[in-house]
């Protein structure tokens, strides 16, 4: 048998399994941490100099490499595949979690670093120098686009994190005992028999972990939110959690608080009703971006002149949450279930500029914060030039902005980014207790004044005439910096670097 074909197919192997651990290791990080452009900056530079190490360490090895070959595979498939359940239970249970989680991706790319050399002194007696390097180099590229391409588009969205990381981990230990029958003949017997020993115990321990994913998922939840847990989904996009407590149910994406039921009436009546005041005559067609729990389109639709409504919600597990949870749908009036009410899973932006639809009346936008560059440019004058083309003459806009208190100057950067697109803009801000000072903007394309009244027949529970006035008025601690605020571009990010900087004092 021709074993060479069958060891180049290793360097794929190899290649494609260390890329993957360090994209999990980077996921699970900006989930986490946030920050996602410094988490996986930091954790690629730190895989690429392990791998470093690795190669200067592999010339120490003079003996017996083949057998170390295969001890080295099993031991990346042991610390690779259990990386994703260390990673969660690390961050669950101790205060070093970013010592774990440099130290784990250090050690991976150690580990694949010796790999390849050994691998390439293994065969250097059946293949000439040049011809040797070109194909290993080449494949190991190879292996790294396969996992660039796998990682996204089949193995988050259908195994997720977890079980990603043990499947590779198998895969792995598959290589390692596979390893033992090419090289057979340069391993000594006893230790051929040990490794494949090993490597079989080792897939074993992995098989079970795969098996128990969601229950180790949930074990390493349950230590990090306070309430029982109740729902939990790994959708392509993020992590649905919902928990349920004394004060209500809770709802978190990737870890970050989205609502608690106990005062998120306070949050959706700021954000809509003053979009909805504003707007000309009587709102018929309204546009919702984001807000794929459906509560802010429960206080739309108690609007009797309201015809349609069109929510664009990137992720479908998000807008499919009200009929897998009850308790959902209690909160937010069967929103869904009505049939004025039209649902759209698309990327908010790309939706705006792919689609002729008719012009809405008002627009509510509720995205998550901006806390990456992909929420960053939902903040953009490019999105806010496109939102505007959809929009009638004079129709009304609200954008959730973060807090003026804890993020003055990213509260402020989408302000003065709304002005610079053309919009007038009249900046408010209410106190909701589960996230305490709360910005919004309320924009129209010409200048206006803020409603002042609202209508007695809107059963709200926290606004009324005198809450709705205070809205519009600012401390000193929260209102508009003496400092000069940027502009939030998409070739500059501005927000996402003032919102990072903000935020993390904070954590």
């Amino acid at each position: 048998m021709n074993r060479v074909p069958l060891l180049f197919l290793n360097v794929v192997v190899i290649a494609t399994c260390g890329l993957i651990y360090e994209l999990l290791a980077g996921t699970l990080a900006s989930y986490v941490l946030g920050d996602s452009v410094t988490q996986f900056s930091l954790i690629i530079g730190i895989y690429l100099s392990a791998m470093g190490v690795g190669s200067w360490l592999s010339g120490f090895l003079d003996k017996n490499l083949a057998k170390h070959f295969v001890e080295i595979e099993l031991a990346v498939a042991i610390l690779g595949g259990f990386s994703a359940p260390l990673l969660f239970f690390s961050f669950a249970n101790v205060s070093y979690f970013n010592v774990i989680l440099y130290g784990l991706v250090f050690g991976i790319g150690t580990l694949v670093g010796l790999e390849i050399p050994l691998l390439m002194r293994i065969l250097k007696d059946e293949l000439d120098f040049k011809k040797l390097v070109a194909r290993v180099l080449a494949l190991d590229y190879v292996g790294a686009l396969v996992a660039s391409l796998l990682f996204p588009i089949f193995l988050v969205p259908k195994l997720g994190l977890t079980r990603t990381s043990l499947v590779f981990g198998i895969l792995n230990a598959g290589v390692g005992i596979w390893g033992t029958w090419l090289l057979e003949n340069l391993i000594k017997k006893r230790d051929v028999n040990i490794l494949r020993v090993k490597g079989f115990i080792i897939i074993a321990l992995l098989a079970i972990a795969f098996i128990k994913a969601d229950a180790l998922t949930s074990l390493a939840e349950d230590n990090l939110f306070t309430d029982n847990i109740i729902y939990a989904k790994s959708s392509s996009y993020q992590r649905i959690v919902v928990t349920k407590g004394k004060t209500g149910y809770a709802l978190f994406l990737n870890g970050n608080l989205q609502f608690n039921s106990f005062d998120e009436y306070r949050y959706h009546e700021a954000l809509v009703h003053p979009a909805m005041l504003a707007a000309p005559g009587s709102p018929k067609r309204i546009l919702v971006l984001g807000g794929g729990d459906g509560l802010a389109i429960r206080e739309i639709l108690k609007y009797p002149s309201v015809e349609s409504v069109t929510l664009v919600d990137l992720d479908p597990a998000m807008t499919g949450l009200s009929a897998a949870l009850p308790a959902l749908a209690e909160l937010n009036k069967n929103a869904f279930e009505d049939a004025r009410v039209t649902i759209v899973n698309a990327d908010a932006y790309v939706w705006l500029d792919n689609n002729q639809v008719e012009s809405f009346d008002a627009a509510i936008v509720d995205f998550p914060d901006p806390n990456n560059f992909a929420l960053g440019k939902l903040y953009t004058t490019r999105f806010y030039n496109l939102l505007k083309s959809k929009l009638k003459p004079n129709a009304s806009v609200v954008i959730q902005c973060t807090s003026p208190l804890i993020a003055r100057n990213s509260y402020w950067c989408i302000i003065k980014t709304l002005e610079a697109a053309g919009f007038s803009v009249k900046p408010y801000q209410t106190t909701v207790p589960s996230f305490g000072v709360w910005g919004y903007a309320l924009a129209k394309t010409q200048p206006f004044d803020a409603p002042q009244a609202i209508p007695e027949n809107l059963n709200l529970k926290f606004l009324n005439e005198k809450t709705f006035a205070s809205m519009f008025e600012f401390s000193s601690d929260t209102s508009l910096p003496d400092e000069e605020i940027e502009i939030n571009r998409l070739d500059n990010q501005a927000l996402v670097r003032y919102y990072e900087s903000e935020w993390r004092k904070f954590e």
